[in-house]
């Protein structure tokens, strides 16, 4: 039977969930049967979703902030990316950012209930001098806020993360962004084996791996499948999954390939095939999920609260109304559960 057969016949999803609570993996057919699901099914995928969600995370949701704390001027060439080389978008470009900055806007996280703080700087690789004030400004924020701290800092080598973990990196971001036979199509200047290699590196130091992707980039469903399964084979711990924000300036302005109800059978995917895994829904969530954000959250467990890279967020408020809402709760820098809600 054919992954289209299997769409249009009646699918037992919780039959999923018990595969995946059982540590078993879809088979790609399964995998592919989610994706081209019709729409009179996608209750009844979230809700498999959602069993194995409240497995493993209850009804918590993790809040992370990002901060762009170098923006631009970058030399690859990734087509989705406003601060590339070959984006003539209109965005604010700033080498890496003064030390009280930073603090302010570690401050700024802890105050909105932030688990983690994400640190992002844009470049191939941090040059030896950003490198030590990278390392010098994780000192102070661990020193004075007990956050959890991930770097995103593009291509690094062992001694690079060795570097991290001893200032009091938790974790390192690196997007696969996509599968790898799709990978030529997004970024000719660097390889996905060269994503994969920073991976391994940040595991040989001993800190987890937060590494995600991209929807919207013109991927068939075999290069969504093809990335959740290098995910999965890799072991990483963090799950960021943004949807394309066509940004004006950038090769793929003006490109449309998503609605909302395709982005949550791709969360359900993603859940079923890394049921431990946290997966945050991250940039693009307002832009493709629209009206049916608050639904992703029964497949994620974690958002990005504030802005983006170098686009606009929701508003914090509307984000604590939609979590209150659902029903589900903050969880603390440590896992925990936490009462209070801003």
């Amino acid at each position: 039977m054919t992954a289209t057969s299997i769409a249009t016949s009646r699918v037992n999803w919780q039959a999923l969930a018990d595969q995946a609570l059982a540590g078993d993996v879809l088979s790609r057919e399964q995998a592919q049967a989610v994706l081209a699901a019709p729409d009179t099914e996608l209750l009844d995928q979230l809700a498999a979703a959602y069993r194995v969600r409240r497995y493993y995370w209850g009804n918590r949701v993790r809040l992370h902030f990002l901060l762009n704390a170098q923006s631009g001027l970058c030399p690859e060439d990734c087509h989705y990316c406003s601060q590339s080389k070959i984006s003539s978008a209109e965005i604010e470009k700033y080498p890496f950012m003064a030390q009280e900055k930073i603090l302010a806007a570690a401050e700024r996280a802890n105050s909105l209930k932030a688990g983690t703080f994400c640190m992002v700087i844009s470049g191939r690789s941090p040059s030896d001098r950003v490198f030590a004030q990278v390392l010098d400004a994780v000192r102070q924020v661990k020193a004075q806020y007990p956050m959890k701290i991930c770097a995103c800092l593009g291509l690094l080598d062992e001694a690079q993360t060795r570097q991290l973990a001893a200032a009091g990196v938790d974790r390192v971001n690196h997007n696969l962004n996509t599968g790898e036979n799709n990978y030529g199509e997004i970024c000719t200047t660097h390889t996905f084996g060269d994503r994969v290699a920073t991976l391994e590196a940040v595991q040989s130091a001993g800190m987890t791996t937060c590494s995600g992707g991209i929807f919207g980039l013109g991927e068939t469903s075999d290069d969504v499948i093809d990335m959740a399964l290098a995910l999965r084979r890799l072991e990483v711990t963090s799950v960021p999954l943004n949807f394309l924000i066509p940004i004006p300036g950038t090769p793929l302005e003006g490109r449309q390939d998503l609605n909302p109800r395709q982005c949550l059978r791709i969360l359900c995917l993603y859940r079923l095939l890394l049921p431990a895994q946290e997966i945050r829904i991250a940039g693009g969530r307002e832009v493709q999920l629209r009206q049916l954000q608050p639904l992703g959250l029964y497949a994620a467990n974690s958002i990005f609260v504030g802005d983006y890279l170098t686009t606009p967020g929701q508003a914090v408020q509307a984000d604590y109304a939609m979590i209150r809402d659902a029903g589900f709760v903050l969880e603390g820098p440590n896992g925990e559960e936490m009462d209070d809600m801003p």
